[in-house]
């Protein structure tokens, strides 16, 4: 009987607790409402252009050609998709653009971690806005600036080689963006040069979250500077980097475009030819929609795969994931 009445009982106060919620988050939008104004302009923005966009992906499907609209386009299936996979260039665009992300992950994901790390342990507040504001600088500066810079250090007579001939490196100029062979090395240093100090400003808000109380503790243990970077920071930023990381593999096929495309030649086509520029060629120069967006649906597919197998790993490795 008491069972009975206590199942009774909260079925009548289910309807009233939905309406005390309902009220509370009613009256916290309300003093929310400059916040959610601006955050629906984003969600908005994102509809927009993100979403309502991706109807036109049906195109990868059909024969789609700019005089004749998606919709009467005739179906094709899965046609252009076989044809990219007989693709003879798609074992290099493949190898060229898994290679340079694999690198840049490999050197360049880390780096900001290390110089978040080295650049709190600066006690000079003047010296460490100094450093901030020369590594914030590239990032500012778009790649057709950059590219202009760097195909003018690597010149013939370019900085670069004047230095080097000048060490006694080497004997003669070489022309470096020439050379397919140098062309990975190059597109990996300028990122790391551009990103470096951009990437680590998360990293850097996260270490401002770390208890004092720790390092006090860790002090007192008698631990010095490199063990609290160890044993105290790195730990308790650990789930920034792991979520990081997870977005980094997701991006393992996109190649940055523009980075490519200001310094890419066809001397160096063997090496810099990517997934990214390849749509590109195919999709706009050639006038192939169907066939380009066909090859972006198969990155994109790719790159979903890569987030959810990473995804996985790191949840059941460290109970950290995106979902």
């Amino acid at each position: 009987m008491s069972a009975n009445l206590s199942y009774e009982l909260s079925l009548q106060e289910q309807p009233i607790n939905r309406k005390t919620k309902f009220k509370k988050l009613v009256r916290k939008l309300a003093g929310q409402k400059y916040l959610q104004a601006m955050a629906l302009l984003g969600v908005a923005w994102m509809i927009i252009f993100n979403y309502i966009p991706m109807y036109g992906v049906i195109i990868a499907f059909k024969e789609f050609n700019i005089v004749q609209s998606i919709s009467d386009a005739p179906w094709v299936g899965l046609e252009h998709f076989r044809e990219f996979l007989d693709d003879d260039e798609l074992k290099s665009v493949i190898w060229n653009t898994i290679g340079m992300s694999f690198f840049k992950l490999l050197i360049g994901f880390p780096l900001p971690i290390v110089f978040a790390l080295f650049l709190n342990e600066l006690r000079s507040i003047r010296l460490k806005k100094a450093v901030q504001t020369i590594s914030y600088l590239p990032h500012f500066l778009s790649w057709v600036i950059l590219g202009g810079i760097l195909t003018t250090w690597l010149a013939d007579v370019g900085i670069v080689n004047k230095m080097l001939m000048a060490l006694g490196f080497i004997h003669e100029p070489i022309s470096y963006l020439a050379e397919p062979s140098y062309f990975w090395s190059i597109i990996i240093t300028s990122d790391i040069w551009k990103e470096l100090g951009w990437s680590a400003i998360i990293y850097l808000a996260a270490i401002a979250g770390v208890s004092p109380e720790m390092y006090e503790a860790a002090t007192i243990d008698g631990a010095g500077r490199f063990q609290k970077m160890w044993f105290v920071t790195l730990p308790s930023i650990a789930g920034t980097i792991t979520i990081l990381f997870i977005l980094a593999v997701s991006g393992l096929l996109n190649s940055n475009f523009d980075q490519i495309f200001v310094l890419k030649n066809s001397l160096n086509e063997s090496t810099s030819n990517v997934i990214d520029v390849y749509v590109y060629q195919t999709g706009i120069i050639s006038s192939r929609f169907s066939y380009s967006a066909a090859v972006g649906l198969f990155k994109s597919v790719i790159a979903l795969i890569l987030l959810l197998i990473a995804n996985s790993v790191s949840r059941k490795l460290n109970d950290t994931s995106l979902f």
